[in-house]
Formats: structure tokens, C-alpha cells, sequence
């Protein structure tokens, strides 16, 4: 009797130590942080904006006033 729930619980603890679901999802939610870590640096980098942003936000400024709209401040 022992010797068989000694082996059942034996099976469930390896086929769970080897079950890889949900591994993938984690991996993928990693990169995504990382991601989102990267562009809030590039693009945010603090009050004012950083450089890639500020050189985006004067881009579509002067389109918007090409196209005879007023700039955002």
C-alpha cells in the first residue's frame, strides 16, 4: 500500500518538475517589461522628454504647422 502511493506520488512530483507550461508566457512577459523599460527611456527620459522625443515632437510641430495648425506645447 505504501510502496504505491510512494510511486504515485513520485510520478506526479517528476511529471510536475518537467512540466514547462506557462514558461513561455513568463519569458514573453520579461521581454516586454524589458521593452517597455527601453522605449520609457528613449522616449521619456524624465519631465521634459527625452532627446528622441523632443526631436519627434519637433518634427510633428512643424508638420502640423505646414499643414496651418498650431503646434502643441
Amino acid at each position: 500500500m505504501f510502496t504505491q502511493l510512494y510511486v504515485k506520488a513520485s510520478t506526479l512530483m517528476t511529471e510536475f518538475k518537467n512540466d514547462e507550461r506557462g514558461v513561455t508566457a513568463i519569458e514573453y512577459g520579461l521581454i516586454a517589461v524589458a521593452m517597455a523599460a527601453v522605449l520609457g527611456v528613449v522616449f521619456g527620459g524624465g519631465v521634459g522628454g527625452g532627446d528622441i522625443g523632443k526631436a519627434l515632437k519637433a518634427v510633428f510641430d512643424s508638420i502640423t504647422t505646414a499643414l496651418g495648425g498650431t503646434p502643441t506645447t
